[in-house]
């Protein structure tokens, strides 16, 4: 009867701000270990401007939201095994080159592309987007292709890409970290003038240096994460598949039958539906945890304000992150369930400004004052990158 009830409700709106990611620091030593390894690096708070010159002695200058797609590729570079800093040169060339950091619709072709966030028309062909990628070419399609998210895991590509094994993404290339950079962009892109990547290389250089710097250290005594600012707010449930059950306040509470206070935004939907990362944030705890069932922290800046946000319910095997992990707005983080304290399958999601532990908002008012993004089922990845290591 529940599953029934799962019909056609949805969020639709854009919240994009200051863009963050965690790298390795030790893949800065060496670039052949994986960008998961302990240590990180913070990329962000993003500057209004940068410029730098290319190889051929041209000024480049690049405002705030073009930076902010530059640490979209270097965040997802970060989450992605095998990349490292040499692989987010590369993604950032390639970006330059085809669109100069830009979301590029394509109207001549996609009318519809209009419809997506983007910083522009173009009319290359059926090209789109940050890499100026072609649905005709297999690379995705335009809802798909106009997420700069996408764009950037697409490139990189390897064996947890959207597109593996073809179109080929950068890890899909073999020996691609003994090519001169620009070959590898170019191996990628397959352009009509591979000789253009090399002219970025130091704009590339130059953003990535501006964007990233050391992590301060929380000395092992408890200190507080660093936690960068997020690049958007979103849903936690995908578009379609979920209803609200039980709001935010006082209840009576569906097993005691007495009245509680309910800390939480409870959302049914069908046992195993994705849940989403709801910012950009560090995974500070998942398991099982009492009455909350299959619990999930994420702590996240939002604003400049530390929020924590809760996702309770999951059955241990619908937990795909670990405690250290970095995830993206966005992301598989879990599936709903109805472990602990719960009557049916939905996800009870608590958000907690200033830090776990601090007191629960309304969660479900916050996601409207933000202007959350509604998530599609296929626009999403389930988490992979680990960095280092209750209610009804």
């Amino acid at each position: 009867m529940l599953k029934k009830l799962l019909v056609s409700l949805a969020v639709a709106a854009v919240c994009f701000g200051p863009a963050t990611a965690l790298l390795s620091v030790t893949v800065l030593a060496n670039p052949a270990i994986a960008a998961c390894a302990p240590g990180s690096l913070i990329v962000g708070p993003i500057p209004d401007s940068l410029t730098a010159t290319t190889k051929n002695g041209e000024t480049v200058t690049l405002n705030r939201q073009q930076l902010t797609h530059a640490a979209t590729i270097i965040t997802v570079g970060g989450q992605t095994d095998g990349i490292g800093r040499p692989g987010m040169v590369i993604a950032l060339m390639a970006a330059l080159t085809e669109s100069h950091l830009r979301m590029l619709a394509n109207t001549g072709t996609y009318p519809e592309s209009a419809n997506y966030p983007n910083d522009g028309d173009a009319s290359d062909h059926d090209s789109l987007g940050l890499f100026q990628m072609r649905p005709q070419a297999g690379w995705g399609t335009v809802p798909e292709l106009m997420d700069p998210n996408y764009q950037a895991r697409a490139f990189y590509g390897g064996p947890t890409g959207p597109n593996y094994p073809s179109p080929r993404g950068l890890l899909d290339i073999p020996g691609w970290q003994q090519l001169d950079p620009g070959e590898a962009a170019q191996a990628v892109e397959v352009s009509a003038y591979p000789d253009r990547y090399q002219n970025y290389q130091p704009v590339a250089e130059a953003i990535l240096t501006a964007l990233t710097k050391p992590a301060p250290s929380t000395g092992g005594g408890g200190g507080e994460v660093v936690v960068p600012e997020t690049t958007r707010v979103v849903f936690p449930l995908p578009e379609g598949t979920w209803v609200r059950t039980s709001p935010f306040g006082w209840r009576t509470d569906p097993i005691t039958f007495e009245q509680a206070f309910h800390s939480g935004s409870d959302f049914a939907a069908a046992d195993g539906t994705p849940i989403y990362a709801v910012a950009d944030g560090i995974v500070t705890h998942a398991g099982y945890t009492g009455s909350w069932g299959g619990l999930i922290i994420v702590e996240h800046t939002v604003g400049g304000e530390r929020i924590a946000s809760y996702y309770a319910h999951m059955w241990e095997y619908g937990i795909h992150v670990t405690e250290g992990m970095t995830v993206t707005a966005g992301q598989h983080i879990g599936d709903v369930g109805s472990s602990g304290k719960s009557t049916g399958p939905h996800l009870h999601l608590e958000i907690r400004p200033g830090g776990t532990g601090q007191p629960a908002i309304d969660a479900d008012q916050w996601l409207t004052d933000k202007g959350a993004e509604g998530i599609t089922g296929g626009t999403t990845s389930r988490a992979s990158c680990t960095l280092g290591g209750g209610g009804s």
